[in-house]
């Protein structure tokens, strides 16, 4: 089984991609380029382990690509911004977006390869722990994106599988409906606190039994009371 992290450089300039891509992979890493966000989104991005992703570039933004990985495709996937610009508010914009680091232009690979090895053994360090929630016999493998219930598979809707992980990440607590709707749905999608309640509906009578763990209350939301 190969183990090799495998890294996505997404860049528009020529240069720098070759200077990474040739001495990332020398370092071990298994290095793909792409030259424009909406390249890398033609890509199997769930195979990555790592992207570096480049601020200011034509078309879409690294902002807006991280911003969508992680609202509408829903990857945890480590990014780590590489941009010119260095001041508080980018900072924390690529922090909002999702980013984990944050690499200001010009740098050194060396402290390139460093920040990637820290995030990758960070990931490593926490996957066992966070990969798999289970209550009984119900079971959600969020890394493979698979539900069983009593051992057998069931299908869950992208929306149904990370409100169920959600409400089981905070067992006990509950949550807006309003909540859901801002970390689940994408902020430029017209949707009301409806959508949130037919999508428990549905999820209770897929998970049949367990249905019952899923407590409404209004004016508090919803909590997975295990």
């Amino acid at each position: 089984m190969n183990t090799t992290p495998k890294i996505l450089v997404v860049d528009d300039e020529k240069d720098l991609r070759e200077i990474l891509q040739f001495n990332l992979s020398s370092e071990g890493f298994e290095i793909d380029v792409a030259a424009s966000a909406e390249e890398a989104l033609a890509l199997p991005l769930e195979n990555y382990h790592l992207i570096l992703l480049d601020v200011m570039m034509g078309g879409m933004s690294g902002y807006k690509m991280a911003d969508l990985l992680r609202k509408e495709k829903a990857l945890d996937i480590p990014i780590i911004f590489l941009t010119a610009k260095g001041s508080e508010n980018d900072l924390l914009t690529g922090f909002n977006v999702g980013g984990d680091d944050y690499i200001v232009k010009p740098f050194s690979i060396k402290e390139v390869v460093v920040r990637i090895k820290a995030i990758l053994k960070r990931g490593k360090m926490t996957e066992q722990a966070s990969t798999v929630l289970e209550y009984q016999g119900l079971q959600l493998d969020i890394s493979r994106k698979m539900t069983s219930l009593d051992g057998e598979p069931i299908k869950l809707t992208r929306k149904e599988f990370e409100i169920l992980a959600m409400l089981m990440k905070n067992r006990g607590k509950f949550i807006s409906r309003q909540e859901i709707l801002d970390r689940i749905w994408s902020d430029d999608v017209i949707v009301t606190e409806r959508n949130v309640d037919v999508n428990i509906a549905r999820l209770r009578k897929k998970i049949k039994d367990y249905g019952t763990v899923i407590k409404g209350r209004s004016g508090y939301g919803y909590c997975f009371d295990s």
